[in-house]
């Protein structure tokens, strides 16, 4: 049994059992069925062929979902667009995909490509049916990454990378969980459109677990409150402002005596306000996609609520690697799920193989064996892996002396989006993007355990990074070289 056959045998059991949620909307396993059988009538009516693409641009909803699965039912493959992709993107990426079919979830992102049909067009009287036969080598998926380092590439999915890797989250869940899905809840707040959001949505549907989507980012805190999730998938942002959240109420307090207090004092008082405060079922958080800061995750094993991490890349199907519970080492992200195989080359690279690496990219070469991450990072005896930078972005600074960029920047959390610049320089030196936090203490403070080489000298403020700048990616990556082109200027001045 396949991915798809799995999910739509777990529908059908489902029945009245809510799948998917957006605000007052709650569509039953049923509901979801018959959603996704319209859609497939509407694709076959507009010609779509086994093999074919169809991309979908827009935000998560229910019907996204519905048409996601109806188009890998069909036996075509779906193209997702991130929700605030600048149009020209998008029309970059169409001319390289060249989809059959465009579907917008907005009259607004329809105009901006100039043709195809809304979401509520798709739907026309059908029956529900099995997916069509798929083999495993067939692809299901192009998923377009973020662009860190040039172009944006379509990774493909193989129906056979899915049905590697969603029983080895689902069997992470299960113990995480303590067993099968009992009324279980799942808040999610990524785009579905990325690779490690799509695997949750998947595991989801597949578990039965109710996925309830955020339906505005402005009222994160009160939507999840609502929704009191049992688990939820992160991002190092959320949680960063979630901790600070928790020590403004206790007086903003930080420092070695902070801490010993909250250690001493947390798990029997604040434990107990924070499950209240974010979710009384809340039993773990999942985070991925960055670097996540140890206090930070030790901040929140200390409140009884632990922070498994997972690392991967799009291509490879999004996980290398996941936290085991019961085993987890603040800082390190896991060992590497079974059947996928991790090793350093001679520089410190991560290189992975395994049924979760890509075919290859749409339209150009194949991957050979083993993929290069673009990650440097070690591993324990234990096997569980770190993440110490980027072997692509490495400050070569004039003396010699080679810098990865993302463990210092990590010590300036509380400063909100920084950047660490100096490459051919003498020193390092700081961007603070916004105005959050004292700069001068907390690079006195990062500094302090730091060899000389390794300090930061300067900085400088300018305005917040953003994706419609162009100067962060669509999952919110520093775009550097792009950083470095915009504020070249004030990096100047700061070493004048």
């Amino acid at each position: 049994m396949n991915f798809l056959e799995r999910i739509h045998s777990s529908l059908l059991e489902g029945g009245d059992r809510a799948a998917v949620r957006e605000g007052p909307l709650s569509v039953r396993a049923r509901d979801l069925l018959a959603m996704i059988a319209s859609a497939r009538a509407f694709l076959r009516h507009a010609g779509v062929k086994p093999k074919d693409r169809v991309a979908l641009w827009g935000d998560n909803s229910a019907r996204w979902v519905a048409l996601d699965l109806a188009i890998m039912g069909e036996g075509a493959i779906t193209v997702p667009f991130y929700g605030r992709q600048p149009g020209k993107d998008v029309l970059r990426m169409v001319a390289d995909c060249t989809p059959a079919l465009l579907l917008c979830d907005t009259r607004e992102r329809l105009d901006a490509v100039g043709s195809g049909c809304l979401f509520e067009e798709a739907n026309e009287a059908g029956k529900v049916e099995e997916p069509l036969p798929r083999a495993p080598s067939d692809p299901v998926r192009i998923v377009y990454t973020s662009g860190t380092s040039g172009e944006p590439k379509g990774a493909v999915f193989h129906l056979g990378n899915v049905d590697f890797m969603l029983p080895r989250v689902l069997g992470r869940v299960e113990e995480v969980m303590g067993g099968p899905a009992r009324d279980e809840r799942v808040f999610h707040y990524l785009p579905c459109c990325f690779a490690g959001s799509w695997i949750l949505m998947l595991s989801c549907l597949a578990r039965g677990t109710e996925l309830v989507f955020c339906t505005d980012l402005e009222k994160l805190k009160e939507e999840m409150r609502a929704a009191d999730p049992h688990w939820m998938l992160n991002v190092p942002l959320l949680l960063e402002r979630m901790r600070a959240g928790i020590e403004r109420q206790l007086g903003g307090a930080r420092g070695p005596k902070a801490w010993l207090w909250r250690r001493a004092f947390g798990r029997r008082l604040l434990a107990p306000l924070v499950r209240r405060r974010i979710a009384p079922s809340l039993r773990a958080l999942i985070c991925g996609s960055a670097p996540l800061s140890e206090e930070t995750q030790r901040f929140f094993m200390m409140l009884g609520l632990p922070v498994l991490q997972v690392y991967g890349l799009t291509e490879t199907t999004a996980i290398c690697t996941m936290d085991r519970p019961g085993s987890v080492v603040p800082g390190r992200v896991g060992s590497a799920v079974d059947g996928c195989e991790m090793k350093l080359d001679g520089k410190g690279e991560i290189l992975v193989r395994g049924p979760n690496v890509f075919p290859g990219y749409w339209g150009r070469e194949p991957q050979g064996e083993w993929l290069a991450t673009g990650d440097l990072g070690d591993v324990d005896e234990a096997g569980r892996w770190r993440i110490v930078g980027r072997a692509k972005y490495v400050i070569v600074l004039a003396s010699g002396h080679n810098v990865p960029p993302e463990p210092i920047e990590e010590r300036f959390s509380d400063l909100g989006q920084v950047m660490l610049v100096g490459h051919g320089r003498k020193f390092l030196g700081l961007l603070v993007a916004g105005d959050r936090g004292n700069a001068d203490l907390a690079i006195a403070a990062a500094n302090r355990d730091l060899p000389h080489y390794k300090q930061v000298r300067a900085y400088r403020r300018c305005p917040p990074f953003t994706v419609e700048e162009g100067l962060l990616t669509a999952n919110g990556k520093l775009r550097r070289d792009a950083i470095l082109s915009k504020h070249a200027t004030l990096i100047e001045e700061m070493y004048r």
